[in-house]
């Protein structure tokens, strides 16, 4: 590769991942029309990395695009939100089943460990981010113990794509609660699924996965309202993205 296809692969890649953050978190409002012009100044880019960019983010399903009026941020809805929720249920219900015959003794080991000492804190976590992040980091695991690299990849997009949605839901509920008591019913959960998954039992480890993942399905609707809420109110420590 010469010297400038590197620099031109790397201008695209520098681009794409500042557009892919603004993407995920929503700092283009559902549905809004991209301004390519004022992007391509914002981020000190070319027309032809930006639309590159641009093409790889509408292939993983965080912009549209319409023929003739240009790039679009992805729309927000309880819909949608409930696709990812049922794509989630078929990608970790195929890899809990193949993590059930591929896994080692030693990875099963690892995250036991793992959930144990995301366990004993000794006080419930309330911290949204950590609780997000423990509960994807959990996830993860288990498909990654299933050894194929496309059903990775696939959570990984579904996790980026819904986790905005997520995370205000969690907070949320953790403001309102003042504890998370949502905290130890998802280890209570993840308890399940592990139980099932070191015993190998493929049934009970899939069904524990589905109801698991469905009893996160069920928020969709009040999630994205509270996702709505969020990124319409003002707020003086973000300025909005007029674009």
């Amino acid at each position: 590769m010469t010297q400038s296809a590197t620099k031109k692969n790397s201008n695209v890649d520098r681009v794409y991942v500042r557009l892919r953050q603004l993407a995920a978190n929503f700092e283009f409002k559902p549905d809004a029309r991209i301004n390519e012009s004022a992007l391509s100044l914002e981020l000190g880019a070319s027309r032809t990395p930006l639309r590159e960019a641009l093409n790889r983010l509408v292939a993983e399903g965080f912009l549209t695009f319409q023929s003739g009026r240009g790039f679009f941020c992805r729309s927000l809805s309880p819909s949608l939100v409930l696709d990812l929720y049922e794509a989630r249920v078929a990608v970790e219900t195929e890899a809990m089943r193949l993590a059930c015959k591929r896994a080692t003794d030693e990875e099963l080991l690892l995250l036991k460990e793992t959930l144990d000492r995301h366990e004993q804190t000794g006080q419930p976590v309330t911290d949204p981010d950590i609780l997000l992040g423990q509960d994807e980091e959990f996830h993860l695991t288990i498909v990654r113990l299933s050894q194929n690299a496309e059903l990775v990849g696939m959570l990984e997009n579904l996790n980026d794509r819904v986790r905005y949605v997520r995370l205000v839901y969690l907070k949320a509920k953790v403001d309102q609660a003042g504890q998370s008591d949502r905290s130890r019913g998802k280890t209570s959960a993840h308890r399940t699924i592990l139980r099932a998954l070191l015993e190998r039992n493929t049934e009970t480890a899939c069904l524990a996965m589905r109801r698991h993942i469905g009893r996160r399905r069920e928020d969709a609707a009040e999630a994205v309202r509270i996702a709505y809420s969020q990124l319409y109110v003002p707020d003086d420590r973000t300025m909005e993205r007029r674009l």
